[in-house]
């Protein structure tokens, strides 16, 4: 199968294959392009108008969220407003649901390519577009774009993308896990003009209406969107008239270029080289208990960085994205690691940005694959490595490595769907949003965020109990953090959470469950640090819980519930909850970053007080020795932390190398060079790791262990999945510190995740 890059005479038509732009757009003569700006914009000005672009921006997208009548727009803000200039550069993100915008640019391009000539683009239209091979991350995120002319030419786009209550499909909610291919889930449009001087077109608004279980609340989703474009157009105009056309312009493409100095100063500052990461989604389709390899790799060559996928798993069942959403949630780190600086102004950085997957696999599907549930799996999926490969090509630099941040809560969303009759005796379909709530991964010098939201949605929150029981028919017995849900490592990352409820005023709820994560931790640590804990669900049937409210004694978990439990398949689909039975659902917190062997003693005394962690975790992770009250010996544990180092070496002991540092790659790990060559070494005790053109893996003492050990909340990946999955760790040779960890399917070999360009290594 070819790469993006090696495809040719392909038909970019939108449909049958990914759309890739070409440099240079290829747009009908009757579209005018405003390209007249100010070069010198006083920085008064620039910051007057800069701010106020921003501020359009966030305004467009709290109208959406005050209008919608959709919880998901409400609550997950799963919506995004962006600016773009005429030719589809980005202006600004916005700070909700970034991998969203992460693919408008793509769709402004195909919308200038094949619709300037027929039908065209003019003052007062508005195109909506949810085809995932044009643009969209999945067929719910419908995007409306909208063109802001002036005199006569077109002057830059405002758009926005919200995740929409139901567009069809076999499933209600659009959420479609058994789909085989994309004519199994919700309509699929590719841009269209909906809106033609400044009014709706009923009968393009019709056709996409026809397919929804909701057409009312589907119809109330897009006037919102209808009015959030409005209202930004109506500011950019407004900010026009006041400091005129070629000022705004100038600002604008400042913007950019301020985006794209920021980024080529960062880079040079480092290495070049290769950075690679490895996770795994589970279960394809109902039945499937397999585990299907992603891979992510990154190059740095100078100022460019190219992104590729080489050794993921082909596209099948209904776990796939299309290349415009693995493409965007990759911008989503760059966006939040190397542009956060520039207001989430990311478009400079773009024009040395390269995206090279090969077509045809789970992350960068060919029509007509099932994608609908590509942003809770393979989107998310492609995500967080992007955070892993980036945050290691930037830690040899000393103030840039204050930027990196391990993955965070909910890397795979353990999805509930539930739909039925609700307590009006409507009919009604809905996605659990409480695993929003995810967790902040550690930082290079901090720990994570307990339950902080998820980094790719800045300012998300969990939902209010009481507005989902006023919505739907449910009723919740506790929602909590969980002791041990955060990765350990010299910073922890932030916990996570688990929510219980039970239906209410319905005689049922069916569900379907759709989840990856349950069984491999797609949470992993960084340099050193532990994984989060997995996703779980928990499903008791026939419970005493109506006896326990009766006695008024509420249960905090559901070990303090009697009834039948029943394993829940991470696709099953159809099954009923009644009355007294319980259902709870784990997600994923962040992972650690460090050596939990590095761990102050303080941090993690405070921790226990905290219940953060268990005195078990205390003593088996991060090496520590309590005493008869619960308190942290710090002599002792920093005996016994030694000792099971030196119970590593078995007697033995590297040899060591003095050679001066080329750069650090993780904080045990350098790179540094003598008379005899370039090598990496130990950061603790200097001792020899193997040659820098080698994996430096291959030279440590490795140990596989269970992946339960690597965090008290991962139980038996058998219950899910047939491969064995294995928590290989990698200690020093000299003395027994431990230099980095990797999850895997034991049949898959080392990961190579550093390499350093090929003049390093001579």
């Amino acid at each position: 199968m070819p790469r993006i890059s090696e495809m040719t005479d392909v038909d970019f038509n939108g449909i049958e294959n990914p759309y890739v732009p070409p440099k240079e757009l290829r747009i009908s003569p009757k579209l005018r392009l405003h390209k007249q700006w100010d070069e010198n914009v006083d920085p008064v000005t620039y910051e007057v108008v800069r701010h106020n672009l921003w501020q359009i921006n966030e305004e467009h997208g709290a109208t959406i969220q005050r209008l919608s009548g959709s919880p998901v727009a409400m609550y997950a803000l799963d919506l995004n407003p962006s600016i773009l200039t005429e030719d589809a550069e980005f202006v600004y993100f916005g700070p909700y649901m970034q991998y969203m915008s992460g693919v408008t640019d793509t769709q402004v391009k195909w919308t200038m390519e094949f619709r300037s000539d027929n039908p065209g683009i003019n003052e007062g239209d508005m195109f909506i577009a949810n085809d995932p091979w044009v643009g969209a991350a999945h067929q719910q995120d419908v995007m409306l774009l909208c063109p802001v002319f002036w005199e006569g030419e077109l002057f830059c786009w405002v758009t926005n993308c919200l995740h929409q209550y139901d567009i069809g499909g076999i499933t209600p909610g659009s959420f479609c896990p058994s789909a085989e291919s994309v004519y199994e889930e919700g309509i699929m449009l590719p841009p269209l003009k909906i809106i033609e001087n400044y009014e709706i077109r009923r009968d393009i608004e019709a056709v996409y209406l026809r397919a929804s279980r909701k057409p009312q609340l589907v119809a109330l989703d897009f006037r919102a969107q209808v009015a959030g474009n409005t209202t930004a157009r109506d500011r950019v105009l407004e900010l026009i008239k006041r400091y005129g056309a070629s000022t705004v312009k100038g600002v604008m493409k400042r913007v950019i270029d301020n985006s794209e100095k920021s980024y080529l100063e960062k880079m040079a500052r480092l290495p070049d080289g290769e950075w690679h990461d490895r996770t795994y989604i589970e279960a394809c389709r109902p039945g499937d208990r397999r585990t299907h390899r992603v891979v992510l790799g990154m190059r740095k060559e100078g100022t460019k960085l190219t992104f590729f996928n080489d050794g993921s798993a082909p596209q099948e069942g209904a776990m796939n994205a299309t290349y415009s959403g693995w493409r965007g949630s990759i911008m989503v780190a760059i966006n939040e690691l190397l542009c956060w600086d520039q207001y989430f102004a990311c478009g400079g950085a773009l024009r040395h940005v390269e995206f090279d997957p090969t077509p045809g696999t789970l992350n960068c599907a060919n029509f007509p694959a099932s994608v609908s549930t590509a942003p809770i799996q393979s989107m998310e999926i492609s995500l967080y490595p992007a955070y892993n490969v980036i945050s290691k090509m930037i830690y040899p630099d000393a103030e840039l490595r204050r930027d990196i941040m391990c993955i965070g809560g909910t890397s795979q969303w353990p999805a509930t769907l539930f739909r039925g009759i609700d307590q009006w005796g409507e009919r009604y379909g809905y996605l659990l949003v409480d695993p929003i709530g995810g967790a902040i991964g550690a930082f290079s010098m901090a720990d994570g965020i307990n339950t902080g939201g998820q980094a790719r949605t800045p300012i998300c929150q969990l939902p209010n109990i009481e507005h989902t029981e006023q919505s739907f028919p449910v009723l919740f017995l506790y929602r909590k953090e969980l002791p041990d849900s955060g990765g350990a490592g010299q910073y922890r990352g932030g916990l996570s959470a688990e929510s219980c409820f039970i239906p209410h005023n319905t005689d049922f709820i069916t569900q379907d469950t759709l989840s990856s994560g349950n069984a491999t931790p797609t949470s992993p640590g960084m340099m050193g640090g532990y994984p989060s804990t997995t996703n779980a669900y928990t499903f008791l049937r026939e419970t005493n819980i109506f006896e326990s409210i009766q006695q008024r004694t509420m249960p905090g978990d559901t070990s303090e519930i009697s009834g039948r439990e029943e394993v829940l398949q991470l696709r099953q689909e159809n099954f009923q909850q009644h009355a007294a039975d319980v259902y709870a659902v784990r997600w994923t917190g962040g992972g650690g970053f460090g050596d939990p062997f590095d761990r102050a003693p303080a941090d993690i005394e405070k921790d226990l007080e905290d219940y953060a962690i268990t005195p078990e975790a205390a003593r088996s992770i991060y090496g520590a020795v309590l005493d008869t009250q619960g308190n942290v010996d710090i002599e002792a544990t920093a005996a016994e932390r030694a000792r099971i180092r030196r119970s590593r070496l078995n007697g033995g002991a590297g040899k060591t190398r003095a050679g001066e540092l080329v750069f650090q790659a993780s904080p045990l790990l350098d790179a540094r060079r003598d008379g005899q060559g370039n090598y990496w070494a130990c950061g603790k005790c200097s001792a020899d790791l193997g040659p820098l053109n080698d994996n430096y893996k291959h030279h440590c003492i490795r140990e596989d262990n269970p992946v339960s050990s690597s965090n008290p909340l991962i139980g038996d990946p058998a219950r899910y999945i047939d491969d064995a999955v294995s928590f290989r760790q990698f200690f020093c040779t000299g003395c027994g510190a431990l230099i980095d960890n990797e999850i895997a399917v034991s049949s898959d070999g080392l990961l190579h995740d550093v390499v350093p360009a090929l003049s390093m290594c001579e």
